[in-house]
């Protein structure tokens, strides 16, 4: 499952690239913008800021879940839908690196929730 936390050899990230402020697109929409992002080897993901859209939440999306980084138009689209962010295990600012668990329960979340 380490691909998930990968960036996919199609989403055209380049490496090194500066993410945070960008746009995020479900596949069904507008959901919010880059707040932070890593490129760790096996372990990449973005944190979205949903602003208004799920009242100010944050949510933890894996790298394998970029399909494509549009750095002009400073825009990435993702593979889930509006729904399936909404849903995903709270992000929790404290756990998402260290705790294993925690990481396994997103995996398993979106790796079970192809899109």
């Amino acid at each position: 499952m380490s691909e998930l936390w990968s960036y996919g050899p199609d989403s055209r990230y380049p490496v090194g690239a500066v993410l945070i402020g960008f746009k995020v697109e479900a596949a069904d929409g507008h959901i919010g913008k880059v707040d932070s992002h890593t490129e760790d080897v096996g372990s990449s993901y973005i944190v979205v800021d949903t602003g208004p859209w799920i009242f100010g939440k944050e949510v933890l999306l894996p790298a394998g879940t970029i399909e494509s980084v549009d750095m002009e138009g400073e825009r990435i689209r993702v593979s889930r839908t509006k729904e399936q962010i909404k849903n995903a295990p709270e992000y929790d600012k404290d756990k998402h690196r260290g705790d294993a668990a925690y990481r396994s329960r997103v995996a398993d979340y979106y790796g079970r929730d192809q899109g």
